[in-house]
């Protein structure tokens, strides 16, 4: 790539596991959904935004699907941790730590 040439790098996003005891449960369209993963992405503003995902708590196969993460103090905490360590492990892979 030419250094003439502008890089627009629209996200940088992350799959954090939540922990078992921050896991909650949503309902879409009457089918109850656990929340067992998060995408946490760093908007070229710096701003972080997330989701959460989950599959149907009765189980089978049904569609992993998104919902908003609930403004809770341990889950805004457990976004910021999983942001800082995403950045140290960045910053180690890069030989900048």
């Amino acid at each position: 790539m030419s250094s003439d040439t502008a890089l627009e790098v629209s996200a940088l996003a992350i799959n954090v596991t939540i922990p078992e005891g921050l896991r909650w449960t949503d309902t879409r369209r009457g089918e109850q959904f656990t929340l067992t993963t998060l995408n946490v992405r760093l908007l070229p503003d710096g701003r972080l935004a997330a989701k959460a995902y989950g599959r149907p708590t009765a189980g089978g196969r049904g569609t992993y699907v998104s919902f908003p993460v609930p403004n809770r103090p341990e889950l805004v905490a457990l976004v910021d941790e999983a942001a800082s360590r995403a950045g140290a492990l960045w910053a180690a892979h890069r030989g900048l730590s």
